[in-house]
């Protein structure tokens, strides 16, 4: 591993069940946010919580999505809104107002080793 990498440990708490997985992705750009992961881990949930670790990336801005796959079906379920039927969280705690979360809420910069928190509000 270089120097200029570095590993992100996401540390998730509050989910309402043990059911299914959880989904835990890495954005590094504004355009990609929500929509194409840079890098991404599945997790078991135990105790109502998962931690992940995201090993040797390159030190820069990122920001985190993280959903419980409850049906474990792969994907991000939605109501016929568009609105997400299963648990959504993101890093900084960012929350989207009439529609998702923006990058700009929830990015942030890694230049050293780092460990986040990010909390479900069921």
């Amino acid at each position: 591993m270089s120097a200029q990498n570095v590993n992100l440990t996401v540390s998730v708490s509050g989910l309402k069940n043990n059911t299914g997985v959880l989904k835990v992705g890495l954005y590094n750009s504004d355009g990609t946010f929500l929509k194409s992961t840079y890098k991404s881990i599945t997790s078991e949930i135990k105790g109502n919580s998962a931690t992940v670790t995201f090993v040797g990336i390159p030190k820069g801005e990122y920001g985190v999505s993280v959903y419980q796959d409850e049906n474990s079906n792969g994907k991000l379920d939605k109501n016929i809104m568009g609105i997400p039927s299963e648990g959504v969280a993101c890093s900084n705690n960012a929350k989207g107002f009439m529609g998702p979360p923006k990058y700009e809420d929830a990015k942030f910069n890694i230049n050293k080793d780092l460990k986040i928190d990010v909390k479900f509000n069921n």
